[in-house]
């Protein structure tokens, strides 16, 4: 599914479900796509849980940038792409949306504005790597009063963030920013979550 925006079409890639109870809107990383193993998992476990699931190719990627540019027309474009998914795809479904890094920042930022009931931030890149100082939590805060779920690799240079800041953050011991395996964790964690807005 192609979807315009102000800043150039971006791409969804939709999976629904036999009967659906909710509408997750799913991006990635900075230069990645949305065919990651951890995304992958994310998917296949709100789908298993009844949401329709639409992974987002951002308008930079389908383009052929690696970086997103700045974080306000990368906002705005975002609003724009979730607005036409949810009218397309269920305008009264309870909207969830999240990302893995870059994506997950996009997700916490534009979620009270959006109405997400829900934000899934996968690797959520707390600082740059080695600059603790230049903390991006105020973006995570942004997300109320969404209810948030943190994902996290615990060797990730990117930092953790503080329980105290998200509904749950969990930490996939010994992993990095990209992970290489715990797709069972981010299934476990996520399973009970998704189920709440299938009642």
């Amino acid at each position: 599914m192609r979807i315009q925006t102000s800043a150039g079409p971006a791409e969804a890639r939709i999976d629904h479900p036999d009967d659906a109870t909710f509408l997750l809107v799913f991006t990635h990383g900075a230069g990645g796509g949305v065919d990651g193993q951890d995304i992958l998992t994310v998917r296949d476990t709100a789908l298993a849980a009844g949401g329709v699931v639409a992974r987002v190719l951002q308008p930079y990627r389908v383009a052929g940038r690696r970086a997103p540019g700045k974080p306000e027309p990368q906002d705005r474009a975002w609003g724009e792409l979730v607005a036409a998914l949810r009218s397309d795809l269920g305008p009264d479904l309870p909207l969830i949306q999240g990302g893995r890094s870059n994506g997950a920042r996009v997700a916490c930022r534009t979620a009270g504005e959006l109405g997400a009931r829900g934000v899934v931030a996968v690797s959520f890149p707390l600082h740059p790597p080695g600059k603790p100082e230049k903390s991006r939590r105020d973006e995570l805060l942004a997300a109320a009063p969404a209810e948030v779920v943190v994902i996290n690799g615990g060797s990730d240079p990117f930092g953790i963030p503080d329980p105290a800041d998200a509904a749950e953050v969990r930490v996939i011991a010994g992993q990095p920013h990209s992970f290489k395996k715990g797709f069972d964790t981010i299934a476990e964690t996520l399973e009970p979550w998704f189920l709440r807005w299938s009642s």
